[in-house]
């Protein structure tokens, strides 16, 4: 292992400019503009926090220390995220000296700010589907704690061991490989009690999205070179840079853009990923003020109430007249959740709580008004009623028409306003330990991508090829909703644009890269379970 760190970290003959480079210091007039961003972000988000909990009336002081604790490790999450990922976005401009590696640094962050600002959640609330809908639901127990804390640190500490080897390993493949432990160990605790596990459906969709992402990077990249070469008759488009010297204003456009592009996307997708969780830990720890959405205006309401009949409606046109409702109708749609086998009393099941939903809102006018020992009930009925929604969409069956379907959709999407939300404080607290964490341990990854991968250096045409694709893959990922890896597409696209361009790769890099690719899912299974067992049985 201490060769391996050694082969990793070695600098190539010739490259001890650039290592002068990456080991400046930053300008004065850059810390001071840094430590003022630093601040109007910390206050913004403790002006936020304190308004949100200033209408929460909670008993001790338990909940805030179980809140600050569960927030420092999920910010934590995403602060060894910015070592991981965000160093794959300037890599390429800082290997063609297309920005000084401070600038491209701060720069890199302030895109990703606006990414994680500009993005809706969505591939958020696609992690969170992975776990288990029992813990989901019990979020605000131990074992939901449990799975929280667990999940987390087992992300954190592999992410910390594969950064300090310098090896480009995918945040998201670690959190995904933790939730899968985590749903197995709950499992394997619960064995006869038929408690679920991992929803291996959706995790074998996430896992395609992990999985293929990377060949995508390389392909795509590899025919961009080739394709350029072709058509663009620029030489010193596809020459190493020289010296310190800066490229051409259009190539170092062209860099600047594709730094810029795949900052903003990753921000927009990987930032999401904590978002979810932090969300789980606010509901379970201050369910009066983030059960629910309380943003949602009374004219929103109303639209919710209207679709609430409607469904309801839909619903009772497909009850089976023989079934027997138990005394929870939230526990026999769970059941249908974690099971996918629809039981004679599911429909009648979902129609009740659509009903119970419509009536308790109708009551209360605003979310806001629902009573604070009601708010997280509410919100779990709500969860329960969309998810198997989308599980009867997903399946077909029942057999609603076309109408149908469009207005159960369209409830869905009401219910989904209400729960499935981010504060805007909860973004800028995971821009800002994106941008830390970029800016703390950044030159590990840098080093490995910029140099490791290929026998010769980086050229311009190689950075911009391999940054475009990134940048559209990351960005097709966000429209279809699912997490990939910022860190796995650009190094398999430097890769491919060096295979492209006959320069080859040097093996051991690329061994100890895809031995890491491997490795990560099933090691932070292990971990994270592990993790989960020692933590349910001392809570």
């Amino acid at each position: 292992m201490a060769d391996l760190a050694a082969t990793i970290h070695a600098l190539p003959p010739g490259a001890s400019l650039l290592d002068r480079k990456l080991t400046k210091r930053t300008s004065r007039a850059g810390l001071v503009v840094f430590l003022l961003a630093l601040g109007a972000s910390l206050c913004y988000i403790a002006y936020h926090v304190a308004r949100d909990l200033d209408t929460v009336a909670i008993p001790s002081i338990w909940p805030y220390m179980l809140l600050g604790l569960a927030l420092v490790i999920a910010l934590g999450f995403e602060f060894v995220n910015g070592f991981h990922d965000t160093a794959n976005a300037v890599a390429t401009v800082i290997y063609t000296h297309s920005l000084e590696p401070n600038i491209a640094v701060v720069w890199s962050g302030i895109c990703n700010l606006a990414g994680v600002l500009a993005s809706t959640g969505t591939v958020a609330f696609a992690v969170i589907t992975l776990l288990p809908v029992e813990l989901i639901l019990q979020v605000s127990s131990g074992a939901g704690f449990a799975m929280v804390f667990a999940l987390l640190i087992a992300a954190i500490l592999w992410n910390l061991g594969t950064w300090w080897l310098g090896l480009p390993a995918s945040s998201s493949h670690t959190m995904v490989g933790s939730i899968i432990g985590v749903g197995i160990a709950n499992q394997l605790v619960h064995l006869r009690s038929g408690t679920s596990g991992v929803d291996w459906e959706q995790a074998v969709k996430v896992l395609k999205a992990l999985l293929i992402s990377p060949l995508v990077g390389f392909t795509l990249a590899a025919l961009l070179m080739l394709l350029s070469k072709w058509l663009i008759k620029f030489p010193d488009l596809y020459e190493a840079p020289k010296d310190n010297q800066p490229p051409p204003f259009p190539i170092r456009a062209l860099m600047v853009l594709t730094c810029t592009g795949v900052s903003f996307f990753h921000g927009s997708n990987d930032g999401q990923k904590g978002m979810g969780l932090i969300m789980l830990i606010l509901i379970g720890t201050v369910p009066t003020a983030y059960a629910l959405n309380h943003a949602v205006s009374p004219m929103e309401v109303q639209d919710f109430i209207a679709a609430s009949e409607q469904a309801g409606h839909i619903l009772d046109r497909h009850v089976d007249n023989n079934a027997i409702l138990g005394p929870d109708a939230r526990a026999e749609v769970t059941d249908y959740i974690r099971t996918k086998h629809l039981q004679p009393a599911t429909i009648l099941a979902l129609r009740e709580l659509v009903e119970d939903l419509n009536h308790e809102v109708a009551l209360y006018k605003v979310f806001k008004s629902v009573p604070a020992q009601d708010q997280a009930n509410v919100r779990n009925d709500m969860y329960v009623a969309s998810e198997a929604i989308r599980l009867m969409d997903k399946a077909h069956y029942p057999a609603f028409t076309a109408d149908e379907r469009a207005a159960l959709n369209n409830y869905k999407s009401k219910v989904d306003r209400a729960t499935k939300f981010i504060p805007d404080w909860v973004k800028v607290a995971v821009a800002l330990a994106l941008g830390l964490g970029t800016m703390v341990g950044w030159k590990r990854v840098v080093v490995t991508v910029g140099e490791k991968i290929g026998k010769d250096h980086l050229t311009y045409a190689q950075g911009a090829s391999a940054g475009l694709v990134t940048m559209a893959t990351i960005f097709a990922a966000n429209t279809w909703g699912m997490p990939v890896s910022t860190t796995h597409i650009l190094s398999s696209g430097v890769a491919g644009t060096m295979t492209a361009n006959g320069s080859g790769l040097r093996l051991e890099t690329v061994r100890n890269i895809a031995a890491g690719w491997l490795f990560t899912l099933p090691a932070a299974a292990l971990l994270s379970g592990l993790l989960y067992w020692i933590f349910r049985a001392i809570s």
